[in-house]
């Protein structure tokens, strides 16, 4: 199965103590990168997480948003500090006194000042906590992945096409590649004609030899062979499971090698014609092989 390396997945979890939220956002990466966002508190999970999708994920970047918060208001305690409310309010009389101000002093303008009325979450158990997280994280990653596996197919589909492209380029090619050696020989045997009208004696030997050496040094027949192997062998890699990323990546590069031989090997126009729409088809196969895991 063809997976891309980006997608975005959401899970939730909620108990009698807990309800959790958690975001998964994938985007190309040359290796596997994973970000957790939790909060302080819950921040000895990182390592759990993490091994949560590495068992499921092997390339990419991956963000990672988590939520926290109790059910229900019984698991935070509410923390009054009385002694700074009774400072607050002796220094709030001294000020107004000192500016002649006729307000009152009123609740509200002591509850306004930090740290007076804080919050404070009561002891976490533990292990409902990880099994919370767990649960959010494994839909997540159910529905990442699946998005990630739909956008690989249809990445498989268009570089099925893209192949398809190549291989009838080359088949042009190759039929093209005997008539250029003919089409030397005639060229040489005009320049041969025009010096016997001269009474120049020519060896057929030398011609048939000049012939030869053309012909291979032109010779194209082993990069086609190859092209056409390398074709196939990103097919059956194509049809792999896990990770072929690099796979792919690294026989894109024999692609282009073999293809750079043929356009260097060739003076011959529709030859390099064809050469230059085998290297553009290469190149969006390279393109969409970079969003492969």
């Amino acid at each position: 199965m063809v997976r891309s390396m980006t997608g975005y997945g959401k899970g939730e979890s909620e108990n009698q103590l807990y309800k959790l939220k958690i975001e998964l956002k994938s985007v190309n990466h040359r290796y596997l990168d994973i970000n957790v966002k939790l909060p302080r508190y819950l921040i000895y999970l990182e390592e759990g997480v993490k091994k949560l999708i590495k068992e499921k994920i092997n390339r990419g970047k991956v963000d990672v948003f988590v939520n926290f918060d109790f059910a229900d208001a019984a698991s935070v305690d509410v923390k009054v500090d009385i002694p700074l409310a009774r400072s607050f309010k002796q220094a709030l009389e001294e000020l107004r006194g000192e500016l002649d101000i006729e307000d009152s002093i009123r609740l509200n303008n002591i509850l306004s000042i930090s740290d007076v009325v804080r919050t404070e979450k009561k002891e976490l158990d533990e292990d409902l906590v990880w099994e919370t997280i767990k649960e959010a994280t494994e839909l997540a990653l159910a529905t990442i992945l699946q998005m990630r596996e739909y956008e690989g197919e249809q990445l498989k589909a268009d570089i099925y096409t893209k192949l398809d492209n190549i291989e009838a380029i080359s088949t042009k090619i190759e039929g093209r590649a005997p008539l250029v050696v003919e089409e030397y020989k005639g060229k040489l045997n005009e320049r041969i004609q025009s010096i016997l009208d001269d009474g120049t004696i020519v060896d057929p030997d030398r011609l048939a030899m000049e012939v030869a050496i053309y012909a291979d040094k032109s010779s194209i027949d082993e990069e086609l062979t190859r092209l056409k192997s390398h074709v196939l062998q990103l097919k059956l890699i194509l049809s792999e499971d896990g990770a072929i990323g690099r796979k792919l990546d690294f026989l894109i590069q024999e692609f282009n090698r073999e293809v750079n031989t043929i356009g260097s090997k060739s003076s011959d126009t529709e030859i390099v014609k064809a050469v230059v729409e085998l290297k553009s088809e290469i190149e969006k196969i390279r393109e969409q092989v970079q969003n492969i895991e």
